[in-house]
């Protein structure tokens, strides 16, 4: 392995300092350190990720590898963490679970060595990685959008003082969208035409967990559910569910499976003979498949995502940086995840001295407790970690402070050929709601 010494971790380092400033608060921060550190030992801190890059979830897969990886250069152009070069390591979750998840963990950790694992999300139960992560002593981030996260780690927080969920957990989707449309009401932009909403879900953990945080606390804002359907996915094929939504047409429907592909082949189907109801779906049209698959029948939905890129100076200029690395059709809002995760641990670590090798308990406990005392600005807002948890408060639902949550965010696709519109939550919004054509 070649030793890279700090004034050579990347070339073009001063040049780089020159737009620190379009950068997140960390690249001050992490400039500072490094100008006054001298680093005792050269060689580059291995940082893993375990994605899917192959199979069904590799349009996000792709996008979580480009996330990290940008982060490691842009970390490495500011010097490193303390003078030493991150160098990436990938391994591929396929179809994801639980075993295939962990397999892939356990590789980065026996082949590489890594001192942190730095992931998007993985489909599975959310509270699987984090055991072998505990047995090894390094820091785990991930996106995986769990409650199950929340609760393994409240239960031992000692074991797992090393994992950390990144965004809030899939839970605050349910809340948090009904407090949404509430907002909605209230400053008189959609009415509804009946109190009813159908709810439609996919069996996994993540999508059960919404719908049924959704279906507990609807008939507190005046909701009643005329549908709660689990369907088979992935499917291409809606029509079964469609004869039901137009038999008994709702005024909200509330989609919480999330794979883009499916959602974009229900909405090319729905706009065919459209119900007048305002359409929501979970995480899916914030890539850009799905518009590019339901064309003209994407505009108009609104979808959420607790963990995108804001639309303001940081947002867009990481968009920017982003789309002019890896190609003006990358998925941004996917890739912040590992960027942010990435930066937020480079942060910490720096602020402990330094990265911790597997079996370097001692030293990753250092860099974890300055990760539960950050209260870090970065692209998709604040990260600060509830400390009984690791997982990050989410704004408005958990905290009515916008400095001290990351924010739920709402968008609304209003044109076939652009991303979505933020259009919630305040101070963050930068459109408002329109009311959909298909709604008369």
């Amino acid at each position: 392995m070649t030793k890279l010494t700090a004034p050579n971790v990347i070339p073009g380092r001063r040049a780089f300092l020159k737009g620190a400033s379009a950068l997140t608060g960390s690249a001050a921060m992490l400039a500072a350190m490094n100008d006054g550190a001298r680093a005792q030992d050269s060689d580059p801190i291995p940082v893993g990720q375990a994605a899917p890059l192959t199979d069904f979830a590799a349009a996000d897969g792709v996008e979580f590898q480009n996330g990290l990886t940008l982060a490691c250069e842009e970390i490495n152009a500011l010097g490193g963490i303390l003078g030493r070069a991150l160098e990436p390591h990938f391994e591929d979750t396929k179809q994801m679970g639980d075993a295939t998840n962990v397999q892939a963990v356990q590789r980065l950790i026996d082949r590489h060595g890594v001192h942190a694992v730095i992931n998007g999300y993985n489909i599975g139960s959310g509270a699987a990685i984090q055991d072998t992560i505990a047995d090894s002593g390094i820091i785990y981030v991930h996106y995986d959008t769990t409650i199950g996260h929340n609760a393994l780690i409240a239960s031992d927080p000692d074991r797992y003082f090393g994992s950390f969920q990144g965004d809030p957990a899939e839970y605050w989707y349910g809340p948090g969208f009904l407090a949404f449309l509430q907002g909605l009401e209230a400053r008189g932009e959609y009415t509804r035409g009946n109190n009813k909403m159908a709810v439609i879900l996919s069996a996994g953990v993540y999508s059960a967990n919404i719908a049924n945080a959704i279906k507990e606390q609807a008939a507190s804002y005046g909701w009643e559910l005329s549908m709660f359907e689990t369907v088979n996915v992935p499917t291409s094929e809606w029509g079964p569910t469609l004869a039901k939504l137009r038999e008994d047409p709702p005024a909200v429907i509330a989609v919480t499976h999330f794979l883009p592909a499916d959602l974009a082949q229900f909405m090319v189907q729905f706009s065919t003979n459209p119900t007048p109801s305002l359409v929501y779906m979970q995480y899916g049209p914030s890539i850009p498949v799905f518009r590019e698959m339901a064309g003209d029948a994407s505009v108009g939905v609104v979808y959420a995502t607790v963990v995108g890129a804001l639309q303001d100076e940081i947002g867009l200029a990481f968009e920017t940086r982003y789309k002019a690395r890896f190609g003006q059709n990358a998925g941004h809002n996917a890739g912040v995840q590992p960027y942010d995760g990435c930066m937020v641990w480079a942060t910490a670590a720096a602020l402990a001295g330094g990265t911790g090798e597997p079996d370097n308990a001692d030293q990753n406990r250092k860099v974890a407790d300055r990760m539960r005392s950050l209260i870090w600005r970065g692209v998709a807002g604040t990260t600060r970690f509830n400390p009984a948890e690791n997982t990050a408060y989410t704004y408005p639902t958990e905290t009515k402070d916008s400095s001290l949550g990351m924010p739920h965010q709402f968008l609304q696709i209003q044109d076939k050929t652009k991303g979505g519109l933020l259009i919630a939550p305040p101070p963050y919004n930068t459109a408002a709601f329109v009311m959909p054509s298909w709604i008369k």
